[in-house]
């Protein structure tokens, strides 16, 4: 074995699930826990991202433990939980350990953008309901709304829009709001969400075109603006 991968066998064992050999290692010398390997990530971010519960449970356990602890794009390893499938045993973990749950990273993001981006709506929900904020806007001036409304999910928009959570009409960077971006991808209920729930439709963005001027097709078109009508709402 080099040097490099004898160095960094606690992040090649977090990657790879051993958890024996991980247990081994921090016996051996409790403060690898804390050890930045080239990619400037700790064991724990390892052992998150590749979704191996049973050593997260491990080096949560470590004296220098902090939940919060971030890689060199800033992500905290709740981030990394919130991006992965199936990753609902690791975040209640991590939030059982006080983690942040309105933590930001390098981007601006926060663990619910990447719910949002994810569709990871049951993750949304536990982080809504340990207090994360919906009202974060990254450096792209995108809140989690924004992305939900992009993958076009209607459960995760309703769940983003509960009372006192994310504005409906925010824009980003690019002038666009939830509706734009619902609209451009083609998600028409989506739209229609947003539209019954106050979207406000002649909304310019940046390049002063309306969400409906974004519309992929004739019949995505179609039927937004007929789902529309039948709510009482003329987008004309």
């Amino acid at each position: 074995m080099d040097d490099a991968r004898l160095k960094f066998a606690i992040h090649e064992a977090c990657r790879e699930g051993q958890t024996s050999k991980v247990e081994s290692l921090l016996s051996a010398n409790p403060k690898l826990a804390s050890l930045r390997d080239d990619d400037d990530r700790l064991p724990i971010h390892w052992a998150v991202s590749y979704n191996h519960l049973p050593i997260v449970q491990l080096l949560v356990q470590s004296k220098s433990f902090d939940p919060d602890v971030v890689d060199g794009s800033g992500w905290t390893p709740l981030m990394m939980a919130c991006s992965r499938k199936e990753a609902d045993a690791i975040v209640s973990l991590l939030i059982s350990k006080d983690a942040d749950v309105n933590a930001k990273n390098s981007n601006g993001q926060t663990a619910l953008h990447f719910c949002a981006s994810k569709n990871h709506l049951d993750l949304a929900r536990t982080l809504l309901k340990e207090k994360a904020t919906a009202r974060v806007k990254d450096k792209r001036g995108q809140l989690p709304l924004h992305r939900a409304a992009a993958i076009g999910s209607v459960p995760m928009i309703k769940e983003l829009l509960g009372p006192g959570k994310s504005p409906l009409n925010a824009t980003d960077a690019d002038g666009w709001t939830a509706l734009h971006h619902a609209i451009a991808e083609g998600h028409g209920d989506a739209a229609l969400l947003l539209l019954t729930g106050g979207a406000e439709f002649d909304k310019k963005n940046s390049s002063d075109q309306v969400a409906l001027d974004l519309v992929p097709d004739e019949k995505t078109r179609k039927f937004i603006l007929q789902a529309a009508e039948r709510e009482g709402i003329d987008l004309i």
